[in-house]
């Protein structure tokens, strides 16, 4: 990436030149300069101050937008081309842990009968996580079942899965609960900070004025096959995807919960960053892992 744009970035990540000079091991003069050349350049301001504060300009967010989306593209090059150094094909995707243990391993096989040539990456990650790749260049695409800024990613829908309470066949509850806040005097078992999972749990208890810490009790783990093994054990009751337990249901391990104020539905999506240019060749691929 050009040196100018480079500076550009870590202005924008530190808001602060004399921040960003140490970042890039420069003089403060380095940095300014660097700025007013991209000034310069595009005839418009990119920074102004607002007191002491440094601010964005309309110009320098959508410089940033698009210089940002440079730097991703950059790094996904990189990798291909040390894809064809060594004679390969390469593909990384990021998946989101429920529908990376449930649901992508017969697509991915399809995909691979199809492509032998192809060396596969899967990388495993909470929803927070594979953003943060996705943004540095470091995976194709990824396909998620959290919430993500749709301004920045361009999307397809993999599938829809409904999302249902669960506990153990025989938890013993005082009374039949029928709405969410007859869960509260339960242990919940939920995901780390940054899942999906855990992210679509806390929006869609907000909506009945419900939050995580209103439950007499939380058991909180990092790894789904952990957290339904638990669940198994009647450790607690949960809220995931029903796809995670559809083993356990049918073996009459567990139970869904029928309760009258959640019912829900939500989107495993293929996401990029928005505008790639490398977005042809990444939708053709989603397409095919749809069937």
């Amino acid at each position: 990436m050009d040196t100018q744009l480079r500076t550009f970035l870590t202005v924008c990540e530190t808001m602060n030149f004399t921040q960003a000079a140490r970042k890039l091991f420069l003089t403060q003069p380095a940095v300014s300069h660097h700025i007013h050349g991209l000034e310069k350049k595009y005839g418009l301001p990119l920074f102004s101050h607002r007191g002491r504060t440094l601010e964005l300009t309309p110009a320098g967010r959508t410089l940033a937008a698009y210089a940002r989306l440079l730097q991703t593209d950059e790094a996904l090059l990189a990798r291909k081309m040390e894809a064809c150094q060594r004679g390969t094909r390469q593909l990384t995707f990021g998946v989101t842990m429920t529908i990376g243990e449930y649901g992508i391993a017969r697509p991915a096989a399809r995909y691979l009968k199809a492509h032998p040539d192809v060396e596969l990456t899967l990388i495993f990650g909470n929803t927070r996580e594979l953003l943060q790749q996705l943004d540095q260049g470091k995976l194709d695409f990824a396909l998620v079942e959290g919430y993500y800024p749709p301004d920045s990613y361009d999307h397809l829908l993999f599938r829809l899965e409904p999302f249902v309470p669960v506990c153990a066949a025989r938890h013993p509850f005082s009374r039949e609960p029928r709405l969410c806040r007859d869960l509260l005097g339960e242990r919940l078992l939920v995901r780390e900070p940054g899942s999906g999972t855990r992210n679509i749990l806390e929006r869609n208890l907000a909506l009945q004025g419900i939050t995580l810490d209103q439950f007499a009790h939380r058991i909180q783990v990092g790894n789904m096959h952990a957290l339904i093994q638990l669940l198994v054990e009647d450790c607690g009751i949960t809220f995931l995807y029903r796809i995670a337990v559809e083993k356990e249901a049918a073996a009459g391990w567990v139970r869904l919960l029928p309760l009258k104020d959640f019912s829900m539905v939500h989107p495993f999506d293929f996401i990029w960053p928005r505008d790639s240019i490398f977005a042809p060749e990444i939708r053709a691929v989603c397409r095919e892992l749809m069937g």
